[in-house]
């Protein structure tokens, strides 16, 4: 058995702060050895720009005493200025994630860590790409995934994740939600050790649609859906209002938040503890969490960049991985 769990990390977009952050991880101990999936020429240039070591191990190769940083080397297809995209490095940042995915499915890697990536650079180079969640779950053949932002004190999941506003209400039927809630009860139980958990989901529209007056889909798919899973034993609560979803009280022995669409769950997560925020998908076959920040362009090569996202998602994968394993 190895002596520490083996995790893989994609920096993300190579404009941006992903290689930063990365860099400024090597420099400190952890409890897993790391595989960097990256060019190891940008890494090594911008560890230059930074003031930097950069010495990691090739992977594959371990068995080291103490747990390392290792390169599994592929390369952009354009240099890379800190700062500056570049869509021709769409397919490599692609690559970098196939390459992941592929070795947390075959044993290799015991989780996948990400850094931040540009959609829009992503989709103007051509690929359709509406985000991290939705690309590994293709990827990985997951019929459905969760993503669920969690930071100390709060786990807040979405029914919804990279829609427009207009088109979630026509997303959220009653198989779509009982999929999400299956999925996140199941994870709670599986991989954060819940025995019990208690949900508490969100309405979607104000005041839970107060009785219908203002809207439906309370009465039409939000409480059917509920009234079915609590008969099969979940705990569950809810459709509550939004705005009053989030006070201490109302979360008094809450394992976790649904809020039915992206900005009525995250803006209050990332309020309440920006820097430790971290993002996991749930319904995957592996364990991965990510940053929850952007790609920071404006910050990119300047040293001013904070790993403390990127440090509580690898501590959480860490976490998850030996919860699993015992």
């Amino acid at each position: 058995m190895h002596h520490a769990p083996v995790i893989a990390l994609t920096p993300g977009e190579p404009a941006g702060i992903g290689p930063d952050i990365v860099l400024a991880l090597m420099q400190r101990p952890h409890a897993c050895d790391l595989v960097l999936i990256a060019d190891p020429t940008m890494l090594a240039e911008r560890a230059a720009q930074l003031n930097q070591p950069f010495a990691p191990g090739i992977w594959p190769g371990h068995g080291a005493d103490a747990p390392a940083v290792y390169v599994l080397p592929v390369a952009t297809a354009r240099r890379v200025t800190a700062g500056q995209l570049e869509p021709a490095n769409s397919v490599y940042v692609i690559e970098c994630l196939r390459r992941a995915v592929h070795g947390c499915r075959n044993g290799e890697f015991a989780a996948l860590v990400t850094g931040p990536v540009h959609k829009g650079a992503i989709n103007d180079a051509g690929i359709a790409f509406t985000g991290h969640t939705e690309f590994l779950a293709a990827e990985s053949g997951s019929a459905q995934v969760v993503m669920m932002l969690a930071a100390p004190g709060l786990r807040v999941a979405l029914a919804t994740t990279h829609l427009p506003l207009a088109e979630v209400s026509r997303a959220i039927t009653r198989k779509h939600l009982s999929g999400v809630l299956r999925i996140l009860h199941a994870d709670l139980r599986a991989k954060f050790g819940i025995p019990d958990p208690l949900i508490l989901v969100c309405g979607l529209n104000p005041h839970a649609g107060e009785g219908g007056h203002l809207g439906h889909e309370e009465i039409d798919v939000i409480e059917p859906v509920l009234t079915a899973l609590r008969a099969e034993g979940f705990r569950l609560r809810g459709p509550v209002p939004a705005d009053t979803a989030f006070i201490p009280s109302s979360l008094v022995g809450v394992d976790a938040v649904l809020a039915m669409y992206h900005d009525q769950g995250l803006p209050v997560l990332k309020a309440h503890d920006f820097a430790h925020a971290i993002n996991i998908t749930l319904g995957l076959p592996f364990v991965r969490t990510s940053v929850d920040h952007g790609t920071a362009l404006e910050l990119a090569g300047s040293g001013r960049a904070d790993a403390t996202s990127l440090e509580a998602a690898i501590q959480f994968a860490v976490g998850l991985v030996q919860h699993k394993t015992t």
